[in-house]
């Protein structure tokens, strides 16, 4: 069964090259976050052999603000994700 509507489905579906760019920078912006998070644990692990407990909880409050970055770009990318999917599949259907 075929619609006569005038949908144009490469109108409606959403561009798929502009979107994978954007969630490869995604990608790579979260894992910026997860290497900044790393690191600042390795110092806080360092700091703490040292007796330096001060300045191990500025590293871990450091390392947990990346890590939330990182859990941030990673969950808008996954919901930004499902929506096109729900899209595309609502337009797929239409078009059949």
């Amino acid at each position: 069964m075929t619609t006569t509507g005038t949908i144009n489905e490469k109108e409606e579906q959403i561009d798929s090259s502009a979107e994978s760019k954007k969630e490869i920078e995604i990608y790579k912006t979260a894992a910026k976050h997860h290497e900044a998070a790393a690191k600042y644990h390795t110092a806080a692990a360092k700091h703490h052999e040292d007796g330096n407990h001060e300045k191990a909880f500025e590293c871990t409050l450091n390392a947990n603000k990346h890590s939330w970055f990182a859990h941030k770009y990673e969950m808008e990318n996954t919901e930004q994700q499902a929506l096109i999917r729900y899209h595309n599949d609502l337009i797929s259907h239409v078009l059949i």
